[in-house]
């Protein structure tokens, strides 16, 4: 899909490496995530996910809010509340992390795979200075301090582009833009070089100017350091602009995983369609009202008995009632958990 066709997509495209190319350094399987109701059942909130991340890829995971993601970030390290029920499997380079004693799991966390919190100004201590919590990670993971941590400190700093680093590491969180802590947040997660970075949403409270440069760091990252992430995002323009490979996920789901251009391309399940369908478009007319997507997702606790999306769905069948879909290859590399499957493209049903 051309620049002209997706308003997100830029000459930065040309930075992707190969789709799913080189050996995971992340590997999800069947991983499911519920929390215990009331009445003393489980409710899903991530069910059996199954996704990998190779060494250098970036690999966006996208859909609306209450899908899973976040507590799909979280379940990597271990992160989720105390009653969270994990099932299936986490490896990073082959070792389980799912299950492993909080000693051995701290010693990941951070220095292996670190993650990039979705509000900065709660991820940051607002009784510490910025100094004080970059080099904390240093001195946790390394046992490294003084003066070489406060040099780590500024070089990261600069990095990640702000301004006058030594007086920063003086400030308060509070005396920050919050484009400037959200460049905190990211740093702090790069003071122990890990080689995958989690990242919750780290564009959603920004303007569009600042959010572009936090995007365009993060390519930067990638190409220098070679740091594989996994972002989450509803922005389906930040998929575009980032992504090497897509995972669409719906009420707890992956429903679409797919290489970026041929799900931009040709979307093969309703959810990723009318998502797509819901970003502003450049060369559409200038009177022509947003899509949206019909009614809300459903509550984790009453999901229907199929297909959680068909209530919501331009493509209905009788078979979505009665049961979920399985994902499956739809076309080489690209998987889909779907009954309908025609080629879609009239989009009844996701209207303004």
């Amino acid at each position: 899909m051309s620049s002209e066709q997706h308003p997100a997509a830029t000459a930065t495209a040309g930075v992707r490496p190969a789709d799913g190319g080189g050996k995971p350094l992340l590997c999800l399987r069947d991983l499911s995530v519920s929390f215990p109701a009331a009445d003393g059942t489980q409710v899903p909130v991530v069910q059996g996910v199954d996704l990998d991340l190779a060494p250098g890829e970036i690999v966006g995971l996208a859909g609306e809010s209450g899908a899973g993601k976040t507590q799909l970030l979280l379940s990597i390290l271990g992160l989720n509340e105390p009653r969270a029920r994990l099932h299936g499997s986490v490896r990073y380079r082959g070792r389980e992390l799912l299950g492993l004693p909080a000693r051995e799991l701290n010693a990941v966390r951070g220095a292996r795979i670190a993650m990039v919190f979705q509000d900065p100004a709660s991820a940051l201590n607002p009784y510490l200075r910025i100094g004080q919590q970059l080099l904390e990670v240093l001195r946790f993971h390394g046992g490294v301090g003084g003066r070489e941590a406060r040099e780590r400190a500024c070089e990261l700093l600069e990095a990640v582009q702000i301004s006058d680093p030594k007086r920063r590491l003086r400030q308060y969180p509070h005396e920050l833009s919050g484009g400037m802590r959200q460049r905190v947040v990211i740093a702090m997660a790069l003071m122990a070089s890990p080689e995958i970075l989690l990242a919750d949403e780290p564009t959603t409270a920004l303007d569009v100017t600042v959010q572009a440069q936090l995007l365009q760091l993060l390519l930067r990252l990638r190409e220098r350091h070679g740091i594989a992430l996994l972002l989450v995002t509803h922005d389906m323009g930040v998929i575009a602009e980032l992504a090497d490979r897509v995972a669409v996920m719906y009420a707890g789901r992956i429903v679409e995983r797919a290489g970026v251009d041929a799900l931009f391309a040709q979307p093969r399940h309703p959810y990723t369609e009318a998502l797509r369908s819901c970003v502003p478009r450049l060369d559409g007319p200038a009177a022509q009202r947003l899509a949206s997507i019909p009614g809300a997702p459903p509550d984790p606790a009453a999901l229907p008995a199929g297909c959680a999306f068909a209530p919501r769905c331009a493509y209905r069948l009788a078979a979505c009632d009665e049961r979920v879909p399985a994902l499956r290859e739809a076309a080489p590399a690209h998987w889909s958990a779907c009954h309908y499957q025609e080629p879609l493209g009239r989009l009844q049903g996701v209207v303004a």
